[in-house]
């Protein structure tokens, strides 16, 4: 039995060696960054957060400064005062992965110290669901952000957020009259939410599909950030997977987040993040 035992530890100590050379870089968190941006679309933006149908930084998960909210930066910002005034919002309504690149360009003008990232809302939520982006053209999409981001900012910290799950917002708001009226009338992210009421198999399948199409640009996502390295965090879905409700959406077009809805989005994505 002795010489057994001899034999298991070491090959115990062995095992866990090779487990951790065979694990991504965990993300390194360093210090609390000195300025910071944020790339994406508009729920970046805070699109619909404090009026109809316009842009509300402010009310930004990432950059914005509304208190109510307590954004990513401001609650950087309790930690590490100098970053105060130096959040910058670079994102875009209506935004693609296909514009990461250029955003991730003007991020590396400003030289900042911290990047995130939420982008495929918009790729996914289209007319029909044949102009969905193809998950390969996502990939490289945001690949050619991140080579952006490395070769510019080359010690800034990046985290790429996950795609909010699309089909749970047709879950929450199908029952909503409200809710199926502005999807309507404002032609709202129609690969999903076209024929909302409708238990047809067919539109039981699409919405199906759409929802795996978001499940792998989540896993891109992730695939990414790991080759990136560990100056890249991903929120192993948190954002994906938060059971936001009908509360926390916009009451104009039932899309977009409201000021309640962005601050669950900074608290989902923050605590998911570094750790600063």
């Amino acid at each position: 039995m002795k010489s057994v035992r001899r034999l298991l530890v070491p090959l115990a100590a062995l095992t866990a060696l090779v487990l951790l050379a065979g694990n991504p870089a965990v993300a390194d968190p360093g210090p609390p960054p000195n300025s910071m941006a944020s790339l994406g679309d508009s729920i970046t933006r805070g699109f619909n957060a404090c009026g109809w149908y316009v842009d509300c930084t402010s009310r930004s998960f990432s950059t914005g400064d509304n208190s109510a909210v307590n954004s990513q930066y401001l609650r950087i910002r309790a930690t590490n005062a100098a970053i105060n005034g130096r959040n910058h919002n670079d994102a875009r309504s209506g935004a693609k992965s296909a514009d990461m690149p250029g955003q991730a360009g003007t991020a590396v003008g400003q030289g900042v110290d911290y990047v995130t990232m939420l982008i495929g809302a918009n790729d996914a939520c289209t007319g029909t669901e044949a102009a969905m982006t193809p998950v390969a053209t996502y990939r490289a999409n945001i690949d050619a952000a991140l080579d952006r981001l490395g070769t510019g900012l080359p010690t800034a910290r990046v985290q790429l957020i996950s795609v909010p799950d699309i089909h749970r917002l047709w879950s929450v708001g199908k029952g909503s009259g409200s809710a199926r009226s502005a999807w309507s009338l404002f032609s709202v992210c129609q690969s999903m939410l076209a024929n909302p009421t409708s238990t047809a198999q067919a539109d039981v399948d699409r919405r199906d599909r759409v929802r795996q199409r978001v499940v792998d640009y989540n896993t891109q996502l992730a695939q990414a950030c790991a080759a990136y390295g560990p100056n890249c965090d991903f929120d192993d879905n948190a954002v994906f997977g938060y059971p936001f409700t009908l509360s926390q959406l916009s009451t104009w077009d039932y899309f977009h987040p409201n000021a309640s809805g962005q601050q669950v989005l900074a608290s989902a994505s923050y605590a998911a993040g570094f750790g600063w």
